[in-house]
């Protein structure tokens, strides 16, 4: 990507962990066997207000630093491990995720 979006910012380097990424059809897939990890496209994150956002046929992704999953509390309340949630486009249910425990990471183990 060599140009700036025209809104917002393109965001790229995640994983996906408990599912993949369907490139052709663009949504969430069943992992492979034994595949714990794929590598997200690049993502355009686009501020809309809140009462515009479609949250129907997603799934509301954790975002984490690590694969740990934990951190200590912040004055926010949140994991110090978290980083935010990303709507991602599927044609499952989201408790079909949440049993999988799908998560975006920002990194892998070594």
């Amino acid at each position: 990507m060599d140009a700036k979006p025209e809104d917002g910012v393109y965001v790229y380097g995640l994983f996906i962990e408990g599912a993949i990424w369907d490139r052709e059809n663009g949504q969430m897939g069943e992992a492979a066997p034994k595949i714990l990890y794929d590598t997200m496209p690049v993502i355009w994150l686009k501020p809309v207000e809140k009462k515009d956002l479609n949250k129907e046929g997603t799934y509301e992704a954790p975002v984490y630093k690590t694969s740990e999953r934990r951190g200590t509390l912040s004055t926010t309340g949140h994991s110090t491990n978290f980083v935010m949630i990303m709507l991602l486009k599927t044609e499952q249910p989201p408790e079909h995720w949440v049993n999988r425990g799908v998560a975006l990471l920002t990194q892998l183990d070594d």
